[in-house]
This record gives C-alpha cells, sequence and structure tokens, in this order.
C-alpha cells in the first residue's frame, strides 16, 4: 500500500473506533434477530404478505428462503430514474427462478438538481438527501426481508439510499445502476452554447435546444457530476456488481446484470447461509477506496459532504483533511466533462472502471482486501461483463486504455495530484476543485464584489458590474441559511470572465458541485454567513487571496476588520413557500459541511 493510503486509514480507524464498534455490535444484535419474518405475530405476517401470489405466501411461510426488499427511487420525470420503471418485475423474476422472493419495500422522493437549479426547489436539494434516508429506513421498517436492493442514480438519492439503509446494515444490500443516456451534444458545443447565451450573442430558444440536444433519452446525464461520480465511488466501493455501473439502459446486458444482482444478494442473505451485511462493506478501507476513486477521477465536489455523512452512517470518521491528504498522492487519471470534453461514455468504453481499479490497486492505492457484494477482494472488480451467447461473462480489462486521451495509466498521469484541496485562513475552512482550472488560475488575488444570491451575480454581469479582476463572494447560502442550493448559474457569467481576460474566482457558503470547471471556486466555506462566519463581515472592495497551492483562503485584513459587526441577511424569501417552510427544522439542525451537513447526528446530541 501506497504510506499516505496507509496513514490516512489508520488514522481514520483510530478516529473512528469507538462509533465504529458501537455501530458494529449494535449490527450484530439486530443480525442475531433474523430472519426477521420469524419475530412477526400472524397478524403481522398476514398482513405482509397479503397481497403475494400463493407460491410467494408459501415460500414466507417457511422462513428460509429469502425475501428481498426492493427500494426504489424510480419516477418517470427524471431521466435518470425513469429505467427503473421495470426493474422491480425483472427483480421478481430473478427471486422467483431461486425459489426466493422480493417485494417493493417502498419509494423514495427522486428530485433533479438539473431542473431545479436557480429555482426555489434548489433550496430543499441537499435536505433531500436526508429525507431519502428516513424514506429507506420506513420502507425497510416491517422485519419482512432477508437482503435489500437499492434502486438510485443521482445527486442526493444514493447517499440517502445508503444512510438509510446503513441502519440495517445487517443485511445484505446491493445497488443496481440503470446507466447513462446515450452522447448527445458534445459537451463543448453544449458549454458554448451556454456562454454565448450568458453573454447575450444567442437567444433563449437556442439555449433550448442545445440543452434538449444534450439531455435527450432516458438514462443518466453523461456529464462526469455528481450523479456518475456517485455511481463510480459505488462500485469501487463494492455495492455494485463489478463493471455494471455506465450499462446502458434498454439493453439485454443491464437486464442481465439487475437479474444477477438480485440472485447474487440472494445468496448473501441468511436462510443462503450468508453472514456479511452492507455494515461489512461500508468498511474504513472501502470508504478510502472510494476517497480514492473520486480524486483520481475529479469527481464531484458534494461527495466532500455526501461521502462523510454515508461513513457516519457506518459509525465512520472522515474529514477533509483525509481527502486533502489523499489528493495530494493520487494521480488524475481521467478526463471527462468538466474536467474535459468526453462524457462517461466514452470513459466506459476505453476501459471505464475496471481499468481503472486495476490501474489504482496495481500502484497501492486502493486496498484489495475488502468485503463485496461480489465476495471477499477488490481484484474481482477489474473485469467487465459482457453479454455473450445469452449469458454474462465476465472478461479483464483491456491492458492499455482504449482511449488515452479519456483514461490513462498511474505511469502517464493527466495530472500528479487528485485536485481538491482544503484551503483554510481568516474567512474560514472550504474546499477547491482544480482538477479543470488552469495552473495560473490557482492564486487570485483581487477586489471583492460581495452579493447575496445567484440573481444578484447575474445583475451585476449584465450591468458590466464584473467587468475587472475580481473575487466575487455569494454568502448566506449556506445549509443554516437556505439550505445550501448548488450555484450551477454562477458558471457561464463566471467562465465570460475569466475568457475576456480577467483574473477571478467564487468564494461561497454554497456548493458548485459537479458544475465545478475552470473557474477557481472556494466553496462549503464555514463557519458559514448565516452562523456568523467570516463571509458575513465581508465588503466591496476588501482584498482577498485565494491560493490553491498552499491552501489558504484570506482576507488581506483592513484596519477595521475586527470591530465590523457581521451583516444579517433577510432570508425570508427563501425558507418559505414551494415547501420549503417545511425544513426549518432541518436548516437549524445542519451540521457543517465537513461534518456532512446533515441534522441526524446533532439533533441526536441535543
Amino acid at each position: 500500500m501506497h504510506p499516505t493510503v496507509e496513514r490516512v486509514t489508520q488514522r481514520i480507524m483510530d478516529r473512528s473506533r469507538d462509533e465504529r464498534q458501537r455501530y458494529l455490535d449494535r449490527m450484530a444484535r439486530l443480525r442475531r434477530n433474523g430472519p426477521q419474518r420469524e419475530v412477526l405475530s400472524c397478524g403481522n405476517l398476514a398482513h405482509g404478505f397479503a397481497a403475494c401470489g400463493k407460491r410467494d405466501k408459501s415460500a414466507l411461510r417457511l422462513m428460509n428462503q429469502a425475501n428481498v426488499a426492493v427500494v426504489s427511487a424510480y419516477n418517470d420525470m427524471l431521466s435518470a430514474h425513469q429505467p427503473y420503471r421495470d426493474f422491480p418485475e425483472v427483480i421478481k423474476q430473478a427471486a422467483a427462478d431461486m425459489g426466493s422472493v422480493a417485494q417493493f419495500a417502498g419509494g423514495t422522493p427522486a428530485m433533479c438538481d438539473g431542473i431545479t437549479q436557480g429555482q426555489p426547489g434548489m433550496d430543499l436539494s441537499l435536505f433531500s438527501r436526508d429525507v431519502i434516508a428516513m424514506s429507506t429506513a420506513l420502507a425497510l421498517s416491517h422485519n419482512m426481508f432477508d437482503a435489500t436492493v437499492l434502486l438510485g442514480i443521482c445527486d442526493k438519492i444514493v447517499p440517502g439510499l445508503l444512510i438509510g439503509a446503513l441502519s440495517y446494515g445487517y443485511l445484505p444490500t446491493a445497488l443496481i445502476p440503470a446507466g447513462p443516456m446515450p452522447t448527445g451534444l458534445p459537451n463543448k458545443e453544449k458549454q458554448r452554447v451556454r456562454q454565448l447565451y450568458a453573454e447575450g450573442k444567442v437567444g433563449k430558444e437556442a439555449l433550448l435546444e442545445a440543452e434538449s440536444q444534450s439531455y435527450h433519452s432516458p438514462g443518466t446525464c453523461t456529464f462526469y457530476g455528481t450523479a456518475n461520480s456517485n455511481q463510480l465511488l459505488v462500485e469501487v466501493m463494492g455495492l455494485h456488481l463489478p463493471g455494471s455501473a455506465f450499462v446502458q439502459p434498454g439493453t439485454e446486458l443491464r437486464e442481465a446484470l439487475t437479474h444477477e444482482a438480485t440472485e447474487q444478494v440472494i445468496r448473501l442473505s441468511a436462510p443462503n447461509g450468508g453472514q456479511k451485511g452492507l455494515c461489512d462493506v461500508v468498511a474504513e478501507k472501502n470508504i478510502v477506496n472510494a476517497l480514492v476513486a473520486l480524486l483520481a477521477t475529479g469527481g464531484s465536489t458534494n461527495h466532500t459532504m455526501h461521502w462523510v455523512a454515508i461513513a457516519r452512517a457506518a459509525g465512520i470518521l472522515v474529514d477533509w483533511d483525509d481527502f486533502n491528504d489523499l489528493s495530494a498522492v493520487v494521480p488524475g487519471l481521467t478526463r471527462i466533462y468538466p474536467n474535459g470534453q468526453a462524457d462517461i461514455n466514452d470513459f466506459h468504453e476505453a476501459g471505464g472502471t475496471a481499468f481503472l481499479i486495476r490501474e489504482l490497486l496495481d500502484a497501492g492505492l486502493l486496498h484489495e482486501d475488502v468485503e463485496t457484494v461480489a465476495g471477499f477482494g477488490l481484484r474481482r472488480y477489474t473485469q467487465l461483463p459482457q453479454w455473450r451467447d445469452g449469458k454474462v461473462l465476465w472478461e479483464p480489462a483491456p491492458e492499455a486504455s482504449l482511449n488515452p486521451a479519456v483514461l490513462e495509466s498511474v505511469q502517464e498521469p493527466f495530472t500528479s495530484d487528485g485536485g481538491l484541496r482544503v484551503v483554510n485562513g481568516n474567512l474560514g475552512r472550504g474546499v477547491i476543485k482544480v482538477s479543470a482550472v488552469a495552473p495560473d488560475h490557482h492564486v487570485i488575488e483581487a477586489p471583492a464584489v460581495v452579493l447575496d444570491s445567484q440573481s444578484a451575480v447575474a445583475e451585476a454581469f449584465e450591468a458590466g458590474q464584473l467587468e475587472r479582476d475580481c473575487v466575487v463572494v455569494v454568502r448566506f447560502q449556506g445549509p443554516k441559511a437556505i439550505g445550501m442550493p448548488e450555484l450551477h448559474k454562477l458558471t457561464p457569467y463566471l467562465g465570460v470572465l475569466q475568457d475576456r481576460g480577467f483574473r477571478v474566482a467564487l468564494v461561497t457558503d454554497g456548493r458548485m458541485s459537479g458544475a465545478s470547471g475552470k473557474v477557481p471556486a472556494a466553496i462549503h466555506v464555514y463557519p458559514e454567513a448565516a452562523d456568523g462566519g467570516a463571509l458575513s463581515k465581508l465588503r466591496d472592495g476588501d482584498r482577498i487571496r485565494l491560493d490553491a497551492r498552499e491552501g489558504t483562503l484570506d482576507i488581506i485584513e483592513p484596519d477595521d476588520w475586527a470591530e465590523r459587526p457581521p451583516t444579517q441577511a433577510d432570508l425570508a424569501a427563501h425558507q418559505n413557500d414551494y415547501g420549503r417552510e417545511l425544513f426549518g427544522w432541518m436548516r437549524a439542525k445542519a451540521d457543517t459541511p465537513e461534518k456532512g451537513a446533515s441534522f441526524f447526528w446533532t439533533a441526536q446530541n441535543d
């Protein structure tokens, strides 16, 4: 193992020892009670299988066959989740073929940031993760199940499903992906049209046509944002079947992999002699493997919160220093938009997760000795599934990348590090992703333009007020303020300014996520402005230095800095209407981004 990976893993184990042991003890106690149907009264059990057919009722009465819970985030508006419509029937048939049963245990909400960005619903986005976690726990609450399959793809959905399922971590659990849509309009062209629209050079019809050619069919969006980062990290953790993350929907291989995944969780279940559950796969080494994969691929900055929260649900304590230290030694092996022009289909065709995992394993950057849903050891995940003669066969990843412009070896990386840095200073603590930022933009020192909303940035841009070197500060965007929406609308404006030759950067207590691109952006900054953080004291013209090389974020302090009172923003317009009033208690209880921005553990400690 690489010494830094070893050191960070041991540090996480030491930090987590007590919390992790309490979690594992709880899972062991719950496991001893199973199969759970045995503790149900006759009335409970009759209710539990009342709608089943005769064969399934007989199997559930006998207690010696597995009952698989299906928890799904299906809806037919989200392209990524629309393919899940038919998955439950495939899963039920796969279970029946093994003499077992599958029941649709429950659904969870699934919202799309691509639809809600810049809209009121975006203020609910981050907290939807914890609503999904609670929905998953409710779905599994009937004590009817011996195994779980989770159907979900996108931003908050996979983390929410995992956090909820970890409350039932004694059950073997697999996530089943649905796959990306085919490649549409090239990302470079989409980006060009967006910037032309921001400059007023093309109209809304041209922009809508470009967006429609990009997002055009069932399947996950093909850029490497949070959704596809989810899929890659889950696979590297061993929670998918090997090589299954990016197989497109509507194919024979996709359906066969769904069938295979169901069979595998049944094999792992207690009625079939299984002894391992989700709690054994979501372990310290698997979490570190996920962080390494995130860094090696320039994945979504959202996961500096989401994977912290997932780990916490399994009793594992991760912080941003762990990301930072790993990033310093993990090479960048991919070029996928927004860190390049290729999409996730190009990555998969170049060798995909199997090639990536083999490269990182051979370099000592991933732990091989881990539990997975495919069995013990991550080496199994260096194979890709193929559809041959009516069945799934796994074949080794190609020896060399089939597209070196998209996927490279450890010996010839695109970058020497993972491109994620922690920044600290008198303005607070945050993260910055520089994998798509040119080196001469890693350090920006310029006067601040202090604004309190995305719309204010758009207005300032259109009025010509940003036509200069500047650090745009967008504050009162944190979880306690308005729920920490993603600030996607800023990307075209700031990109235009940079293309015009201005030295610009963004500093915010909000999020940028998969949209983080060529403009340096210190995000997730805390203490947030609404919590009295230093951002609330800033004024236009204050000189700010953002240094991604040294990891600093500072105001070059004016004489009156210490005496300035914090600004108090009127946030009522973001805290009411469109359901936002229902989430006030979540905002009030939200933890810091470095602790996952969840209310679960802060509420427990009150």
